[in-house]
Formats: C-alpha cells, sequence, structure tokens
C-alpha cells in the first residue's frame, strides 16, 4: 500500500471541508476503494464511552458498540491501535460480518478526547502489518487536525 499517496489524496479531500460527515465520509470511501483485500472501512464515533456507527463503506454493520466491547471498544478504552490478525481468536470479538477475518483499528482524538475510532476489516487472516499501523496512524493524524479545524455535523 502507497501511503504516501493515500495520505496525499486524504489531505486533498480535506481541503475547505466544512461538515464533519462530509470528510468521515470521503475518507471511508477513499480507504474502501484504494487499500486492497478489505472489505469494510469506517467509522465509529464515541458518546458517553460507547460507539456509534458513522460513516463507513462495505456491508451494513453494528450500529452500537458499548464500551470496551470488541476489537473498537479495546482501541477506544486503551487509546491505542489495534491490530487483530485472526478477529475469532479476539476475546470478546463482535462479529458484524462473519466474512471478516483481521481488523485494524485506530483511536481518533480531538481536543485530547476521544471522539471515535477508524475500523477496517478483511476477509483473510493477517491482512494487516506494522507499515498499516503506521500508515494509517498517519491517515488518522490527517483527520484528526480536519476534525479540530470544524464545527459542524
Amino acid at each position: 500500500m502507497d501511503y504516501e499517496r493515500l495520505n496525499a489524496q486524504l489531505s486533498s479531500l480535506c481541503e475547505g471541508v466544512k461538515f464533519r460527515v462530509t470528510l468521515l465520509s470521503n475518507a471511508a470511501a477513499l480507504l474502501y476503494n484504494e487499500m486492497e483485500g478489505i472489505n469494510w472501512a469506517g467509522f465509529y464515533l464515541a458518546k458517553d464511552g460507547d460507539l456509534y456507527l458513522g460513516p463507513f463503506q462495505g456491508k451494513p454493520a453494528c450500529t452500537f458498540i458499548a464500551a470496551g466491547r470488541g476489537v473498537c471498544g479495546a482501541a477506544a478504552a486503551q487509546g491505542k491501535t489495534q491490530i487483530v490478525p485472526d478477529v475469532h481468536t479476539f476475546p470478546g470479538h463482535i462479529a458484524c460480518d462473519p466474512s471478516s477475518r483481521s481488523e485494524i483499528v485506530l483511536p481518533l482524538k480531538v481536543g485530547g478526547r476521544l471522539w471515535g475510532v477508524l475500523d477496517v476489516d478483511a476477509p483473510t487472516k493477517g491482512r494487516f502489518d506494522e507499515s498499516d499501523r503506521r500508515g494509517l496512524e498517519e491517515f488518522t493524524a490527517i483527520l484528526e487536525k480536519t476534525l479540530e479545524e470544524t464545527a459542524g455535523f
């Protein structure tokens, strides 16, 4: 994956964006169309410790994730990226799509507080590695900066 190119594309998509839902929708579409071997890319937004489905690309997904549950809940609670090579071995995994086998989830922070998570799933075991973590952490840093600068829904 050429994360330098992907992140440059995201930076371009962020220019002039006034609404957060617009930003997240385009970011999810960019990931879904540019990353090979994935079957879901999107966001869960934090409210009162829980996570709620936000913009995404892929099959319909779980609409609510209780605090600390599943890979998304772990990323939110720990405030760090989670790479899970086989989701079926992850304690408390939430199976929104049974064809998903591996997952990477990254926390999004705005103003120093958890704002949500970026969740990317793949239908193969071991799809994500350290290069994905580094590239997607840069991706989320670009998003966080833009989210801090926007106030609209």
